[in-house]
């Protein structure tokens, strides 16, 4: 096989664009979760305005502490009381309904057209107040003000920070119309970032979420570039002949990891430099390198390269110099994603024939599969390490799905209009 066969095989095998519909929202659906999950009452929020509730808190809050897997709350039907004060709970009653936290609040209407949420959360087996807010808001806001709840209950209960007002995007295809799509974490609030008649793949946020970087084909070949969403302003980084691809983000935002391939076909990771425009080769070898992932300090770059003879995963300080192998067990082991604090790495690893999900711990060495699928593939961690989206197939469509970094909690993030591909969990959103 020629080297330009093989890059292009390479290239397919590890990041795969598959045809699929597109534009329905994600639903999420939890296959399975904690055994112990802990029963929790969301009360809906009360309402002080005249008219009808302009919108429901609770059922957004409930969906997402059940989203996490950790968390089971109760249904409404099956709550004796609706307190929406703090004097109003009844311990007593919410202890013989099983439910071990209570969280109550009310909406109303203030100055200037503006809304202020008033929450409370309750450990209701000690009959404490675990934790009180009052947030601002408006219309547009009311769904990113529940996530924010929804954080602040998940941390109070858990001591981990909650990603749920993060997003995610990935990439989607309808009858060779290709879509890269922005949403909340949940699935909701879609908005779509590019179109294109030609490939979209590899999207990339950056370190602030208010960028993603992503590969586009057209008639002349691969090209990366860099989109805010913001504004939808976009501008070229690599179009060089050949390949362009796997952008990755540096932790300062200054710079870009690619694939690049050279003159005679070669595939190496470089590194360009944003503001200068400036490329230096960081990999130099006749195998093929490809999707770099930085680490946090932004000194290490981890890559795909197969030149043990199969895919299997390196790192190289930054600046250069030798790479060092990092994944021994198996004979692939593919799209490194280094967990958020940096103590393993999230893999597609070969398990007997199937392509799955696994973690490598990086002082041991060891390599914990998480996943069940037959073609797992592009993992991503959520920003506070608790979950990995990733994609796979179900009845032979492409679906997102996310398993819990201890392997626990399965969900799927179905959507009724057919595939979507290549997901990234965004990092925490800067106020």
């Amino acid at each position: 096989m020629s080297q330009t066969a093989r890059i292009f095989v390479f290239a397919l095998l590890l990041c795969s664009a598959w045809s699929a519909p597109v534009r329905a929202e994600l639903t999420v659906v939890i296959r399975e979760g904690v055994t112990n999950a802990i029963p929790v009452a969301v009360v809906p929020f009360g309402w002080t305005g005249a008219d009808a509730t302009p919108f429901d808190f609770a059922e957004v809050v409930a969906n997402d502490l059940a989203r996490s897997g950790r968390f089971a709350p109760m249904d409404r039907a099956d709550m004796v009381s609706r307190p929406t004060s703090a004097a109003a709970v009844d311990f007593s009653d919410w202890r013989l309904l099983g439910a071990e936290i209570v969280v109550i609040g009310t909406l109303k209407p203030v100055a200037a057209g503006g809304y202020a949420v008033d929450f409370q959360l309750f450990d209701a087996v000690r009959g404490s107040q675990m934790l009180a807010y009052t947030l601002p808001t408006d219309r547009q806001g009311f769904r990113a003000t529940a996530h924010r709840i929804s954080d602040l209950v998940y941390e109070a209960l858990t001591g981990e920070r909650g990603a749920f007002s993060t997003r995610i995007a990935y990439v989607s295809v309808d009858d060779g119309r290709y879509e890269l799509i922005v949403a909340d974490a949940d699935g909701a609030n879609q908005q779509v970032v590019v179109r294109s008649t030609e490939p979209l793949m590899s999207p990339s946020w950056s370190p602030d979420s208010t960028q993603l970087a992503y590969v586009a084909f057209s008639e002349y070949g691969s090209s990366v570039y860099v989109q805010e969403l913001a504004s939808g302003n976009r501008r070229e980084i690599s179009a060089r002949p050949g390949v362009n691809g796997a952008p990755a983000w540096s932790p300062d935002g200054r710079r870009l990891a690619l694939a690049l391939s050279d003159n005679w076909g070669n595939v190496d990771v470089h590194i360009t430099t944003l503001d200068s425009g400036e490329t230096q080769r960081l990999t130099n070898h006749p195998a093929i390198d490809t999707e770099p992932a930085w680490s946090e300090s932004g000194d290490e770059v981890y890559f795909t390269s197969d030149r043990a003879g199969g895919p299997q995963v390196y790192r190289v300080a930054a600046s250069g110099g030798t790479p060092q192998r990092v994944t021994f067990e198996g004979n692939y082991n593919a799209r490194p994603r280094l967990a958020p604090n940096q103590s393993k790495l999230a893999v597609v690893h070969n398990d007997r024939g199937r392509y799955r999900i696994a973690l490598v711990d990086l002082r041991s060495g060891a390599t914990q599969v998480l996943t069940e699928g037959r073609l797992d593939e592009s993992p991503s961690f959520a920003p506070n390490g608790s979950m990995i989206i990733y994609a796979t197939e179900d009845q032979g469509a492409g679906v997102l799905a996310a398993v819990s970094t201890d392997g626990r909690i399965h969900q799927r993030l179905v959507s009724q209009a057919g595939d979507v591909r290549e997901p990234v969990w965004s990092p925490f959103l800067t106020p």
